[in-house]
């Protein structure tokens, strides 16, 4: 998921999102804590205004947690403010690595009758606020349809889809900030991942020893050596994969792995998906985009 949330592609996303739809979008890891109205500043709209008091926040952030469920698929929760919060599932097969989170987004338009029944129980609450400007937030406030909610559910649900297919890919890209010993570590392994490649063999050519070269790859890439080359390996294979013509067992073999067992036990555990059934996602992906419009 960090991988994910530095990413250029999210980044591109969420400021086309927040553009065209006027609402936040964050993503987080399913075990990781979200701030109130995602972190995003905007101190004069009505969520940031609420937030500024215990009882709203605790109200606007058990709405966002009640969203992000770990047992739940895409869904929508709406605290006492009126304002609904919305988290969207990233599946690595059937595990979920974390949501992309929306939400300060009204599905009804605002009343005089319920911004009184907000103010009363603030003051039951005691608290004291600007009324009058947080009547004009309240009025200011994000309205969408309930159709034209759940399309845009919709659209964030197939960009999870594709965040989910790019996570190893960006496991294994190259840090641009990374030492060059480690730049020629995985320089090397992308050119010799087909070949039977060893730690101590890759530590030769970062000109490292090998027991420091196992804690600098770790550090550098997050997951050790092994993993890493499994990742190298299996993301090679998606794109042979995408090949009709290219048997699976050509595919397997050509990236390196030396059994059809642990090539389609890699691919499964990486991807979450069977090498047969990732090479039919694409084109679901693209029907369900067609049928999502």
């Amino acid at each position: 998921m960090q991988h994910l949330s530095r990413s250029q592609i999210f980044k591109d996303y969420e400021r086309a999102f927040s553009k065209a739809m006027g609402l936040p979008l964050n993503i987080r890891g399913h075990d990781s804590w979200s701030p109130a109205h995602h972190g995003k500043e905007d101190h004069g709209s009505f969520a940031a205004i609420l937030t500024r008091f215990n009882k709203a926040r605790a109200a606007c952030l058990r709405a966002q947690t009640d969203a992000s469920h770990p047992e739940s698929t895409m869904r929508t929760v709406t605290w006492f403010a009126g304002l609904s919060e919305s988290a969207v599932p990233v599946y690595v097969g059937d595990h979920i690595l974390g949501f992309l989170e929306t939400g300060e987004v009204m599905l009804n338009n605002p009343t005089k009758k319920h911004f009184d029944s907000i103010t009363r129980r603030l003051r039951a609450w005691g608290y004291k606020a600007d009324w009058k400007q947080l009547e004009r937030a309240y009025f200011r406030s994000c309205v969408l349809s309930p159709d034209r909610y759940r399309a845009m559910l919709r659209l964030l649900s197939i960009f999870a889809q594709h965040l989910s297919i790019l996570s190893n890919q960006l496991v294994v890209r190259r840090e641009k900030d990374e030492s060059a010993n480690m730049a020629r570590a995985r320089q090397f392994i992308e050119k010799h991942q087909a070949e039977p490649l060893s730690l101590g063999r890759v530590a030769r050519v970062a000109n490292i020893s090998r027991h420091y070269f196992c804690k600098m790859f770790r550090k550098a890439a997050g997951i050790n050596f092994i993993d890493y080359l499994s990742r190298v390996r299996v993301e090679k294979s998606k794109t042979l994969l995408l090949n009709p013509n290219s048997r699976i067992s050509e595919a397997a073999f050509a990236c390196g792995f030396q059994s059809m067992t642990n090539f389609n036990r890699a691919f499964k555990r990486i991807v979450g998906r069977s090498p047969t059934q990732f090479r039919k996602l694409l084109p679901k992906l693209r029907r369900s985009g067609r049928n999502g419009q």
